[in-house]
């Protein structure tokens, strides 16, 4: 789909902050709310803008819901399908987050979530490496986020000037 640039200017704002009202969206681009919101429906339904998130630091939270791990995973490709057959298939599994076709040495990138790091080391050992086109996989687990989609999640109001003594 293209996109003429007030639809261009309503995505890259709201990707930025999908909490944005709508009077204000639609001031800062120059349009009237109806057309604002008009606009926001036909993106959502040709499925360009898919989905609104929140972005959570959960090391602020108590019950840490657990681990993340980024899962490099080289495949076979299937004539006819490439490598949308197998990434259909590690995506439709419960413990994945994401999944992207990658260019390099490995062909895939696994975004995986559980409980405890055996949690993950199971779902590699047992449901990933098993599938018939998995040739390999390296797992790296996440242990700590300092941006995510743009977003810095710690920052520390140090004073970086110098000192200067006499």
């Amino acid at each position: 789909m293209k996109l003429n640039a007030m639809e261009m200017e309503i995505v890259e704002i709201l990707e930025k902050d999908a909490r944005i009202a709508i009077e204000d969206l639609a001031k800062m681009i120059g349009i009237s709310v109806e057309e604002t919101v008009q606009s926001i429906k036909k993106l959502e339904e040709n499925k360009v803008i898919v989905e609104y998130i929140s972005i959570v630091d959960w090391t602020k939270v108590e019950e840490h819901p657990g681990v993340t791990a980024m899962i490099d995973v080289k495949v076979t490709p299937k004539r006819g399908v490439g490598f949308n057959e197998i990434a259909e298939r590690i995506y439709r599994f419960d413990e994945v987050s994401s999944v992207y076709l990658m260019s390099g040495t490995y062909d895939l990138s696994v975004i995986v979530e559980g409980k405890s790091m055996n949690e993950v080391a199971h779902f590699v050992s047992q449901k990933l490496s098993t599938l018939e086109s998995v040739l390999s996989t390296t797992t790296h687990f996440i242990l700590k986020k300092y941006k995510h989609d743009g977003i810095i999640f710690e920052t520390e109001n140090k004073d970086k000037r110098i000192v200067v003594s006499p």
